[in-house]
């Protein structure tokens, strides 16, 4: 599953090297399937407002709508599968209703984001998804997928899980930190150390992935940037976005796929294996 899982990862940083999220790219209708997906998460959100609670944080609400996915995920995952794969739906939705947070605990981090990128791993190894799909995985349904967790932090003032504070990368997400530097490798400009300045930003956020990561932190955080995110701070002095992408997948491993605390609850079956190790 490792190996499985971290070569789909690396793939795709391969394959949208130095490209945009507003290129041109192929839309499969499974990708518009998977879009449709996404969007009916989205309009739950709408559907189930936050509660009044004491609490500012971790809002109640979220456990309803979570539900509301725990019923509909396999008849949601049916209607991106062909016939003949049906069978598949209950292992895929699992992927499915991991990848957006805990509802006990009413949290979310990069093992929930994990699970996502699983689940596009699985209809990768069914054919659903497919080799010339790369750019629309990661600009289009991954892009849209992070929109949504974004609106449900937002919306149920999720708790960021197992987070390192200062010291993590960002409290909710990874994966587009990699892939957002892999676009902007040899970009003609934008160099690392522009990411921290607010205008760059602004001008640029919706055509990579990494600036519209900063520039949510900087929406949801206060005080300066270096203080709150000490991690991507230190990024911003690395003097090229190649040594940024190889850096952050050296760290992705190291802190997120290597950290028992966060794959202990990642789940394997017939298309993510796992073999015991041989030591």
């Amino acid at each position: 599953a490792y190996a499985d899982y971290i070569g789909f990862i690396l793939t795709l940083n391969e394959g949208i090297r130095g490209k945009k999220l507003t290129c041109q790219y192929r839309v499969s209708e499974a990708v518009e399937k998977l879009l449709a997906v996404l969007d009916t998460l989205d309009r739950w959100i709408e559907e189930t407002p936050p509660v009044d609670q004491p609490s500012r944080f971790g809002n109640k609400a979220f456990r309803s709508w979570y539900a509301r996915l725990e019923q509909e995920a396999e008849r949601l995952v049916a209607t991106v599968l062909p016939k003949d794969q049906a069978a598949a739906a209950p292992e895929v939705a699992v992927y499915l209703k991991e990848s957006v947070g805990n509802s006990t605990r009413i949290d979310y981090g990069t093992g929930h984001e994990a699970a996502f990128a699983a689940f596009l791993c699985c209809l990768c190894k069914l054919g659903v998804l497919r080799m010339e799909d790369q750019l629309a995985i990661v600009f289009s349904i991954f892009n849209r997928y992070l929109e949504v967790m974004r609106k449900l932090q937002k919306t149920y003032r999720m708790e960021p899980a197992g987070s390192q504070g200062v010291w993590g990368l960002d409290d909710f997400q990874f994966l587009p930190f990699i892939w957002g530097s892999s676009q902007l490798i040899d970009h003609p400009s934008l160099e690392p150390r522009h990411f921290v300045d607010e205008r760059v930003v602004n001008e640029n956020h919706k055509d990579f992935m990494f600036l519209e990561c900063i520039l949510f932190i900087t929406q949801m955080k206060t005080g300066p940037f270096a203080e709150h995110s000490n991690q991507l701070w230190n990024i911003s002095a690395v003097p090229s976005w190649s040594k940024v992408n190889q850096g952050l997948i050296r760290m992705y491993k190291a802190e997120c796929l290597e950290k028992f605390p966060v794959i202990q609850h990642f789940k394997f079956g017939s298309l993510l294996p796992i073999q015991p190790g041989t030591s």
